[in-house]
């Protein structure tokens, strides 16, 4: 294990201001909470002794481990009576690299959401499937059926590896099939080793069936967590140590031009680069973004990634280990809001973290970026040509729900054609591997459940986003997903008067921790209190700056009053530019004129 780089050591003449992670550099050092994780036999207890006993809910330990397993413990806020209990319950989330859920394990999360959860499935903006309303006395069947299904939960919370997004279009053509085949590979590259066997013990009494199996390229990279920086010190657990990460860690993929992972919204953003034949030939890299963020406090922001450099092929799954060993080794575990690797980038710099990465990480060179296209916000809605005889149909799922009709519908159109299933960042489904003779069949059964033309749902809600918030997310301050439809219908109905054709992207958060990426978009209410939002500005369609706040404190009916003046001024430029890019053009001074025009008198 590496030495302890403390404040006042150098590393090529930069100054290391961050001291190596206290809970590897040294135990004696760590917070509460990281001395939790390492105590926690690799995630295991206290969670192994309460999901035997008889309580409706976990304790506050258990649930902290949990979330490594892929379940958050949640109260049903609208249940509360007073004088009883709350109405304790579980979210469940799944590990679905590029958003794949294959017809069977589909079929299974249907079954369990209506035996075991509230009827409802929800499509994340990870490319995910979430149920909520499990409880704690079924959710050992629960995760066990996914996982003989197919499926996974490892790793879908807690300080540890994300779900890898990728562009969830099935086409076999272009750079798409790297893309899939990178995101695969970069999650089982990090998927925890002792974890994965703590996971298969508690949900499938171990059996190793269940175990991935890597590809060589893969073991290969793993075998290299031993050795040098990017080992822990700890054999059971080489890559995370017995403490993982200091918080979450968020790596996507895509191809050149295809923004439909939000790529600069990631811890790691790779861009993959082919061959002619469609072999990969090298990525882009980018690193340090993150949208969380806390109200009233500075030192909390969204960022965005920014260029790390080109790596070939051979060296990618590599460079991605070493990257997260980084993060591992230098992201501050004193303070959890602080620990994201966008703050390490912002306090250090990215010179600083290229020296130290090249220095004890990954001595390979990085290259300049390759020349990319312009971005666009990819969402695959209706129908396309994913392979000779083969075809896929996007359809729009305005905030990722499914449950009624429509999911009942999709259920039968899965079962009866075998279809897959894939999930987009958008939070739509793609109905996948459609033969060209069934393609009539599926065209009827969706006009059955009112999908006449899946390719043009209306422009204002194709790409808004809300996070689920009340009544189940105990950080939520106020209304996102309940809400979006109708503040979608009152925008949409203020364009059409002020004779505005054009759109604007919208996102919605109950709370300021960013989980529907609201920081990224032309217009963003992010909840400051009840029936209160901050209102951010200036995003871009493509999805490649950040918004602004403008107002901190913003009750909801005067939202079209208070924007108005602000669509006016872009209908008078003759919306030249989307409508965040008027934002910017206009300058701050002049957008918060224009907000108090609009800001109606106390």
């Amino acid at each position: 294990m590496m030495a302890a780089v403390t404040v006042g050591e150098k590393a090529s003449g930069l100054e290391a201001n961050t001291s190596l992670s206290p809970c590897i550099a040294n135990a004696a050092e760590r917070t509460k909470f990281e001395q939790f994780k390492a105590d926690s036999d690799y995630l295991v207890d206290p969670l192994a002794i309460e999901l035997e006993n008889e309580s409706d809910h976990f304790t506050n330990d258990a649930v902290q481990l949990l979330k490594f397993h892929g379940s958050y413990q949640q109260d049903n806020r609208e249940n509360r009576k007073k004088g009883e209990g709350k109405d304790w319950q579980m979210m469940l989330r799944l590990r679905s690299p590029g958003g794949r859920i294959p017809a069977t394990l589909f079929l299974a999360l249907d079954d369990l959401s209506n035996q075991f959860g509230n009827g409802s499935l929800r499509a994340t903006t990870r490319q995910a499937f979430q149920m909520h309303g499990v409880r704690k006395e079924h959710l050992r069947d629960v995760i066990n059926t996914i996982i003989r299904s197919m499926g996974s939960t490892l790793a879908a919370c807690g300080d540890i590896t994300r779900n890898v997004t990728a562009p969830a279009a099935p086409y076999e053509k272009g750079a798409y099939p790297a893309a899939r085949k990178l995101a695969n590979e970069i999650a089982d590259l990090l998927t925890p080793k002792a974890a994965e066997g703590s996971y298969l013990d508690l949900w499938v009494n171990g059996e190793p069936e269940y175990r991935i199996r890597h590809s060589r390229g893969v073991k290969k990279a793993r075998d290299k967590q031993q050795d040098g920086g990017v080992f822990s010190g700890d054999a059971k657990e080489p890559l995370y140590g017995k403490t993982y990460m200091p918080r979450k860690f968020k790596c996507a993929v895509t191809t050149p031009g295809d923004n439909s992972v939000d790529l600069l919204t990631n811890d790691i953003g790779l861009v993959v680069f082919c061959k002619a034949n469609g072999e990969l030939r090298g990525c882009n890299v980018f690193v340090g973004g993150g949208m969380g963020r806390t109200h009233n406090n500075e030192q909390t922001f969204a960022r965005i990634a920014e260029p790390l450099g080109y790596v070939e092929a051979k060296d990618v799954l590599e460079l991605v280990q070493s990257i997260l060993a980084l993060q591992r080794d230098y992201g501050d575990r004193k303070t959890r809001k602080h620990s994201r690797m966008k703050y390490l980038l912002q306090d250090q710099g990215i010179n600083w973290f290229k020296t130290v990465l090249k220095e004890k990480y990954f001595t390979k060179e990085l290259l300049s970026l390759q020349p990319e296209p312009s971005k666009k916000l990819e969402d695959y809605l209706g129908w396309h040509k994913q392979s000779i005889g083969k075809w896929f149909v996007g359809i729009p799922l305005l905030s990722g729900r499914l449950a009624g009709a429509l999911k009942k519908g999709i259920r039968q159109l899965v079962e009866t054609y075998q279809l897959e299933i894939r999930i987009t960042p958008n939070q739509d489904l793609l109905l996948c591997n459609i033969g060209a003779h069934q393609k009539a069949s599926i065209k009827k059964g969706l006009k059955a459940l009112g999908i006449t033309n899946p390719k043009d749902p209306k422009e204002i809600e194709r790409h808004a986003i809300a996070c689920p918030a009340l009544p189940l997310c105990g950080l939520a301050i106020t209304e996102a997903e309940r809400a979006l439809p109708q503040i979608l219908d009152r925008i949409d109905t203020q364009l059409k008067r002020l004779h505005i054709k054009k759109t604007i992207l919208i996102r919605m958060t109950g709370c300021p921790n960013g989980c529907a990426r609201p920081y990224m978009a032309e217009i963003a209410l992010v909840g400051s209190g009840v029936n209160t939002y901050q209102l951010w500005l200036g995003g871009t369609p493509n999805l490649q700056r950040l918004a602004k706040p403008y107002l901190q404190r913003m009750p909801i009916e005067e939202l079209e009053s208070t924007i108005e003046p602000l669509l006016i001024s872009w209908r008078e430029s003759g919306h030249r530019f989307s409508f965040g890019e008027h934002i910017k053009r206009l300058g701050d001074k002049s957008v918060h004129k224009l907000l108090a025009e609009g800001v109606q008198p106390p």
